[in-house]
């Protein structure tokens, strides 16, 4: 019956979103929270002042993703509003008319290199847009970058997912860290051979696809060799390196026009080309993004360090039964909430809505010589914007810390034993997928690796298999999770503004999901031997 509940609440959220007549995330999640809510207080019998303690939780903590939606929005806008994605259109047909070539491009070499900088969903919020913006169609183009933007999350917002996922596993030595991080890069590099044809279904035919294979092969080539390589010797940098090798590459060969099929004359192309100094001025909002990223997530800069910290208060009171703080670095925290075990903590600075969405938007406007008026459009089309998602994401973020409350007893946990004693000794082919789950439900592969990577790590011991092999399932399964997480889908339609999408995208992401898992297991398999 435990687990009965525990998956109710679950199979709810699904039925709502993917039924004929689906509802819109804005309306299934906050019932779906609803009912996690009485669940928890009338019949796992919780004290519903920490139930009340972990629902606040929940809502203050989707002040990262908002943030973060809101930022990505504007810098959309910003872009649409002053003329510079037309600008970016013209200079990516200046490369490479092909379609396939384009997507590749933005979708996969880009996104690379920004979830590398950055992770919390800011590369389909990037990517995305420049793809509508090149008149694709808004909704494939969603489920595109959600499938894309797979393969580097493990390594994400500066290996965060893998050094920072697994801190918490007792006695893992920084050698069997690296261990993982190599298994992890091996697996997504086996899988990128076929998860990215696979998303590119979603926008060309298999006609198209068969007659640019050689220059697609090249360009996931580019991305994945350099990322192979660079976890032999680091678990922070192997989704940056590979991005900005990538990146370079796949320009490269698009604009010889390498493995593709020929979509125009270069004299076409180059007839409609900005200048390079144009071009250079309104791709600001791009690599000014990009700059700032790299800029604020390189430990060795030390401005990462200066952004988290939370060492010094200039502002401390009594809050609801806990202590409320900001620090300096205007890091917000608020201890025992209601009295109750519960913490949260917000890093205003560092979660990357302000800075650099915010920021780069508004330098936009001034790099792009924009009147106020437009400015100030961009602002009100923004806040319109998130009213629904902002509803979506507080409702999301309560119902995932409800299912994880309660540690070793919580639904989420009770979910993942249950899978294990189905799977038993065949768990290294299944373990990915209990780190999806982590994903969907959480919205993060690192949140996923520290919640399922202690249970994950006590399956492997108990049943006997290669320690390193299973955790290295589980960042993979949390990185494949990510197309499926119901917090980016809502953030892809938000940046997007697509109405009702959600439920229809969630159907056509789980495909490549299980593709993705079944080949994540058929490599564990050999490591095992």
């Amino acid at each position: 019956m435990t687990l009965f509940f525990a998956i109710l609440p679950i199979a709810v959220l699904i039925f709502l979103m993917t039924k004929r007549n689906n509802w819109p995330a804005h309306t299934a999640l906050p019932l779906t929270a609803l009912i996690t809510v009485l669940l928890q207080i009338a019949l796992t019998r919780s004290d519903p002042i920490l139930v009340s303690a972990v629902v606040m939780k929940g809502a203050l903590t989707a002040l990262t993703p908002v943030m973060i939606i809101a930022g990505a929005v504007m810098l959309f806008k910003t872009q649409e509003n002053t003329g510079a994605m037309d600008v970016i259109r013209r200079s990516l047909h200046g490369i490479s008319a092909n379609p396939v070539a384009q997507v590749m491009i933005v979708g996969w070499a880009f996104a690379f290199l920004i979830e590398g900088a950055s992770g919390f969903g800011t590369p389909a919020a990037l990517a995305a847009p420049i793809l509508v913006g090149l008149r694709f169609p808004p909704i494939r183009v969603a489920m595109l970058c959600l499938v894309m933007n797979s393969v580097p999350v493990s390594f994400g917002a500066v290996g965060t997912p893998t050094w920072f996922g697994f801190s918490e596993i007792a006695n893992l030595s920084s050698s069997e860290i690296m261990t993982i991080g190599v298994k992890s890069a091996a697996i997504h590099t086996l899988a990128a051979l076929i998860i990215p044809v696979y998303a590119l279904t979603f926008l060309f035919t298999g006609k198209q696809i068969r007659a640019n294979a050689g220059y697609i092969v090249l360009s996931i080539c580019a991305c994945t060799i350099p990322f192979l390589a660079a976890s032999f010797v680091s678990y922070e940098f192997p989704s940056l390196i590979g991005g900005a090798v990538g990146l370079i590459l796949s320009i490269v060969l698009a604009r010889r026009g390498i493995g593709l099929q020929r979509h125009a004359s270069n004299e076409e192309q180059q007839a409609d080309t900005p200048e390079w100094r144009v071009i250079v001025r309104n791709t600001f909002p791009l690599w000014g993004t990009l700059l700032l990223l790299v800029v604020t997530r390189i430990p060795v800069l030390g401005i990462k360090s200066l952004l988290n910290s939370n060492a010094h208060h200039w502002w401390t009171t009594p809050l609801a039964g806990g202590e409320w703080s900001v620090s300096t670095a205007l890091v917000f925290s608020w201890s025992q909430i209601f009295g109750q075990p519960v913490d949260w903590q917000f890093k205003f600075l560092y979660v990357p809505g302000l800075i650099p969405f915010v920021v780069i938007s508004l330098m936009s406007f001034v790099v792009l010589r924009s009147s106020l008026d437009i400015c100030m459009r961009t602002c009100r089309q923004t806040l319109r914007q998130m009213v629904k998602p902002t509803i979506a994401l507080i409702a999301s973020l309560i119902f995932v810390n409800l299912l994880m409350m309660g540690g070793p007893d919580s639904y989420a946990f009770t979910i993942g034993d249950a899978l294990a004693r189905v799977f038993g000794r065949y768990w290294s082919f299944a373990a990915s997928y209990l780190g999806a789950l982590g994903s969907f439900i959480s919205g993060s592969n690192t949140i996923s690796n520290l919640t399922f990577g202690a249970i994950q790590d006590a399956i492997a011991q108990q049943l006997n298999l290669n320690r390193t092999t299973i955790l290295a399932m589980q960042s993979v399964g949390g990185a494949m999770g990510n197309m499926v997480c119901i917090n980016n889908i809502v953030a892809v339609c938000s940046v997007l503004a697509l109405e009702r999408a959600e439920g229809d995208i969630l159907k056509r992401t789980v495909g490549p999901m299980i593709v993705y898992g079944l080949v994540a297991g058929v490599v564990a398999m050999l490591f095992m031997q």
